[in-house]
């Protein structure tokens, strides 16, 4: 029995140093965050989780926002989360209008005409809108997530509206890296542009699918006026002095339309859609036809997806049209 007693007492002592030597490597395994080192993890102290927010300036007041959302939707803005190499959750969409094609996004669709409830469904921790979305309709899209409504002065701009996304979406380098590269690519353009049709003046007309007609753009349109003031482009007088984005131009105004270069795209669907067929046949009126820039074989005609848009995506495609149409 007193053998046994004493095997028995060398276990215990040996399980309970095997105890204190596991306790012990455990202290040694904590996370980096709370290890005392020589300093190279503080950065990790300080990052701040998915959980914390930050309180922002937007058009209507003051709104908190995590400081890194990861489930963005951005209605009307998809254009500048791609750019910034995010994939909204949804992408908007309009019976009328379809979606923004040229981004090829192959995410689900949200009805902007329907409930704003439907954004449930894909739990968005930030939801990102311009000014298509106005007071009334902002808190909708508030009970659904934080929602930041972009400011109205910066939309005239749009690569201040990509600084304003980049930083509401926590990524403000990238942005400015996005930033400096289309510097660039718009000033060789502009040089591109300029010395192989000059000061020649451009005109930029949709074909209105709906009522059969043709609208101007004007210089300051927000869509196409990038082409005015970026690429330095020379607008056809009517398109230079016009006080609104757009007009719609008479039967009788036509003939006016004596541009040298002429930028056209439908507003619906694509230049085949069986429902633009009888709208096009408007370009084979007389009129139209009579056009210098016609004569001259220089109208083009382009996709409308990328040019109803003036985001910087789509400006970009722009200059990839402009520069394959109008240079050698």
């Amino acid at each position: 029995m007193a053998r046994l007693s004493y095997n028995i007492q060398g276990w215990l002592l040996l399980l309970l140093i095997a105890g204190l030597v596991l306790s012990g490597c455990g202290a040694n395994t904590a996370s980096p965050a709370n290890q005392q080192g020589d300093g190279s993890n503080s950065s990790t102290e300080a990052q701040p989780t998915n959980a914390e927010t930050r309180v922002v300036q937007d058009e209507y007041g003051e709104v908190t926002i995590p400081v890194h959302p990861q489930r963005i939707a951005g209605i009307y803005v998809e254009d500048y989360l791609k750019a910034l190499d995010i994939t909204p959750i949804v992408q908007w969409y309009h019976p009328m209008w379809g979606v923004q094609d040229y981004l090829n996004l192959d995410v689900p669709q949200f009805d902007i005409t329907g409930s704003v409830e439907a954004l449930l469904e894909y739990n968005p921790d930030l939801i990102i809108v311009d000014g298509g979305v106005d007071a009334a309709q902002y808190e909708l899209y508030k009970k659904v997530a934080p929602t930041y409504r972009i400011p109205e002065k910066v939309l005239e701009d749009s690569n201040q509206v990509l600084a304003t996304v980049a930083d509401v979406v926590g990524q403000p380098e990238k942005g400015k890296a996005f930033s400096e590269q289309f510097k660039q690519k718009i000033a060789d353009a502009k040089n591109a542009l300029h010395t192989s049709i000059g000061n020649e003046t451009v005109a930029v007309v949709r074909l209105n699918v709906a009522d059969k007609g043709l609208a101007l753009f004007g210089a300051k349109n927000r869509y196409t006026g990038f082409i005015y003031s970026d690429l330095g482009l020379t607008p056809h007088p009517l398109a230079r002095d016009m006080q609104e984005s757009q007009e719609i131009l008479s039967e009788e105004a036509i003939p006016s339309l004596d541009a040298d270069h002429i930028i056209v795209f439908p507003s619906n669907g694509t230049w085949d859609s069986k429902e633009n067929q009888e709208a096009v046949h408007i370009l084979d009126g007389k009129l139209w036809q009579s056009l210098p820039a016609v004569k001259n074989k220089q109208v083009y005609f382009m996709e409308r997806s990328h040019w109803q848009s003036g985001a910087v995506i789509a400006n970009s495609m722009k200059i990839d049209d402009l520069l394959s149409k109008m240079t050698p």
